[in-house]
């Protein structure tokens, strides 16, 4: 899988230019259910990959777009539509919880 990461630097091109749905995972390399997690996202990037575009961005390297969306745990998982954050989950949930929000918002 081509895991995409996202910076401060490029997340305007990346996810809010972006048309369609696009899921953005924050998280941190010390976050351990962020480490639980991290497998779940790369299956949905692979298993949906035709209904999302799946990045990954790590908060530690990239305070400035954390604040803006108001990342305040990891792992934080934000669904953006058309440039626009239209679902947000905290913590680890169930691949289906992931799956089910791709399917909403895609319509796929």
């Amino acid at each position: 899988m081509e895991n995409l990461a996202v910076t401060d630097s490029t997340f305007e091109q990346n996810v809010l230019n972006s048309k369609g749905l696009v899921m953005v995972d924050f998280w941190a390399a010390w976050c351990m259910p962020c480490l639980i997690l991290g497998p779940i996202i790369e299956e949905i990037a692979h298993e949906k990959k035709d209904s999302v575009k799946v990045l990954k961005l790590n908060v530690d390297e990239n305070p400035q777009t954390s604040m803006k969306y108001q990342v305040m745990s990891i792992p934080t998982v934000m669904l953006f539509k058309d440039g626009k954050p239209v679902e947000t989950f905290i913590g680890v949930q169930p691949k289906a919880v992931y799956e089910r929000a791709v399917e909403i918002h895609s319509g796929k």
